[in-house]
């Protein structure tokens, strides 16, 4: 069953980032035109960086990589924003490379599948924590705190299949995992519920240096 569409794929141009002292910032996304290659990147620090070819990332040690190789956000989170905040909130603000419509980012679980037009496969992965980079670009008060107090995060996600995706493309949820684990709810376990902690390893799919960091955290506390 078709549950959504792309509604643009959007790819960085690279920006001085003088936020975290680095010399360029890919999070200026905009849409384009034509189809994008999309492909595991591979590690972090050391591979290609971003799933979309040519979409640049500055800060690659905390950005890109398998786990975080495409970010999508919803455009009904977009439109959230918009009425919180009072401002038009154009699709790639927030540094997504798929802006989407009709799925529930937030609500999608972690190792959920997407399929994306009739080739590319994409596995969910884990939320968008905030940065400096983003509360610059957004120029909002308190702009970290609130987005993570929110938990409209969007979501990062691992390719398992490659392939060329384009504004238009059909997503479709093609698996779902047992554990009922939400985006949503791991964040904000991760992030301000430290005494559920554990509830995060029933998530066989979490990335593995979050798997680490989580399991360490739940030693140190028990």
């Amino acid at each position: 069953m078709t549950d959504g569409r792309v509604l643009t794929v959007n790819v960085g141009v690279p920006r001085v980032n003088p936020d975290k002292g680095l010399t360029m910032t890919g999070i200026d996304k905009r849409p384009v035109d034509h189809p994008v290659r999309v492909r595991p990147p591979g590690p972090k620090r050391t591979g290609l960086h971003s799933g979309l070819v040519g979409d640049p990332i500055g800060d690659t040690k905390h950005h890109g990589g398998d786990n975080q190789a495409v970010y999508a956000y919803a455009r009904e989170d977009y439109d959230w924003w918009e009425k919180e905040l009072d401002r038009t909130l154009p699709g790639g603000l927030f540094g997504e490379n798929l802006t989407t419509a009709g799925v529930d980012v937030n609500g999608a679980l972690i190792g959920e599948i997407w399929r994306v037009g009739d080739v590319v496969e994409l596995q969910t992965t884990f939320g968008r924590i905030p940065c400096m980079t983003f509360q610059a670009r957004m120029a909002e008060r308190r702009w970290i705190k609130r987005f993570a107090r929110e938990n409209r995060t969007g979501a990062y996600l691992r390719i398992l299949t490659a392939g060329e995706v384009r504004g238009g493309d059909p997503i479709e949820v093609v698996h779902r995992p047992q554990h009922g684990l939400t985006i949503a709810e791991a964040f904000r376990i991760y992030m301000f519920e430290p005494e559920s902690l554990a509830r995060l390893l029933d998530a066989e799919e979490l990335p593995e240096d979050l798997r680490e960091d989580v399991a360490e955290r739940v030693a140190r506390s028990g």
